[in-house]
C-alpha cells in the first residue's frame, strides 16, 4: 500500500482532533473511492453519449435555473 501525506486547514484538523475515535486515514480512503467510482462511471457515461459539449452547457444551465426557482420557492 503506498503512502499519501494531506495538508488540510488549521481550523478543520482541530475539528478532527476533537473526534480522536476516527481512523482519519479510513475516511480518505472512502471518500478517494467514491470520487472515482463516480468519475469512472462519467467517463464511461461521456463515451457512449452522443452529446456534444455545447449540448451538455445548455441542459446544465437549464437544471441550474430550475433548482435555483425551486430553491427560491421554498425560501419563501
Amino acid at each position: 500500500m503506498s503512502t499519501m501525506t494531506l495538508a488540510v486547514a488549521d481550523e478543520m484538523k482541530q475539528k478532527m482532533n476533537s473526534f480522536p475515535e476516527m481512523n482519519w486515514s479510513e475516511v480518505a480512503r472512502q471518500a478517494f473511492s467514491q470520487k472515482l467510482e463516480d468519475l469512472e462511471f462519467l467517463q464511461k457515461f461521456k463515451e457512449k453519449s452522443k452529446l456534444t459539449e455545447a449540448d451538455a452547457m445548455r441542459l446544465g444551465a437549464e437544471v441550474s435555473k430550475a433548482v435555483s426557482q425551486k430553491l427560491r420557492k421554498k425560501a419563501k
